[in-house]
C-alpha cells in the first residue's frame, strides 16, 4: 500500500488562446484546464455587486479503458455533483467582492483517467485560475487582486486495512472506505468527502486518512508553489 503521491507534472500555458491554462497530471490521470474571463455572471452575483467563479467538468469519451458516449457524460449526475465541487473549492479562497461584475469559467476536461480526475481538476484550476487572473491583472481588467490562498485536493482510502494516499482507479475500485479532502494552503478544510463503501469506519480510521491527506497536499502546494510564486499577490 502506498503513502506517497504519484508522479505530479504540470505543464502551463498549454493551450493557445485561453488566458490561463494547464494540463495536470497525478499518475495516469491527464487533466486539461483553462480559464476564460466573462462578464455574464449569475443575477444573485450582479445584485451583491460581486464576481463569480465557477467550473464545468468532463470527460473525454475514451478518457477510461472503455467509450462511453459524449451525452451520457454531460448528462451525469456524477458530472454536475464534480463541477459543483471545483466550483465551491475554488471561490473559497477567491474574494468575490474585489471583482465585481467579473465571471471567471474553468473548464476541465479529464483526457485520461485513473482515479483522482476530481482531485486533480481542482488542482488544475487553480493553477489556470491564477495565470488568467495575472493576465487580466495585466491587460487592465482587474484592479483588486482577489486570490486569498491556495487551495488544492488529494484522494485517500482505506485498501486492504491500510490508508493509502492518492488512489488510482485500481486501488479505488477495492477500497473499504474512499474519501476525497479539499484544503487551503493555511491547512484548513474545504470538502471532506468520505463514503464506506463495505463497512463502516472508526474516528480512529478518519483522523488517520484526514492526517495522510493533509501530507499529500502539502506536497501539491508545494507544485503549485514553484508553477505559480506567492499567489497573494
Amino acid at each position: 500500500m502506498s503513502k506517497t503521491l504519484r508522479p505530479v507534472k504540470v505543464v502551463k500555458n498549454y493551450l493557445k488562446y485561453p488566458e490561463g491554462s494547464c494540463l495536470f497530471q497525478m499518475g495516469d490521470t491527464k487533466v486539461l484546464c483553462t480559464a476564460s474571463l466573462s462578464e455574464s455572471i449569475p443575477e444573485h452575483a450582479k445584485l451583491s455587486n460581486k464576481g463569480w467563479v465557477t467550473a464545468e467538468y468532463s470527460m473525454l469519451p475514451r478518457a477510461a479503458t472503455e467509450r462511453t458516449a459524449r451525452h451520457k457524460i454531460a448528462g451525469g449526475g456524477r458530472t454536475k455533483e464534480i463541477q459543483r465541487l471545483i466550483g465551491r473549492s475554488l471561490r473559497s479562497v477567491i474574494d468575490l467582492e474585489s471583482i465585481p461584475g467579473l465571471g471567471v469559467y474553468l473548464d476541465c476536461d479529464v483526457l485520461q483517467a485513473d482515479g483522482g480526475t476530481r482531485t486533480a481538476a481542482i488542482n488544475g484550476a487553480f493553477i489556470a485560475l491564477v495565470q488568467g487572473l495575472r493576465r487580466w491583472r495585466k491587460d487592465g481588467k482587474l484592479t483588486n487582486w482577489p486570490v486569498r490562498d491556495y487551495v488544492a485536493a488529494v484522494s485517500v482510502g482505506w485498501v486492504k486495512g491500510k490508508p493509502v494516499l492518492d488512489l488510482n482507479y485500481e486501488r479505488d475500485v477495492m477500497a473499504d472506505v474512499d474519501m476525497n479532502v479539499v484544503m487551503t494552503g493555511k491547512g484548513q478544510f474545504i470538502e471532506v468527502q468520505g463514503t464506506a463503501e463495505h463497512a463502516p469506519f472508526s474516528n480512529q480510521q478518519l483522523q488517520q486518512l484526514l492526517k495522510l491527506a493533509a501530507g499529500g497536499i502539502r506536497k501539491i502546494l508545494a507544485v503549485q508553489k514553484r508553477q505559480l510564486g506567492d499567489v497573494h499577490q
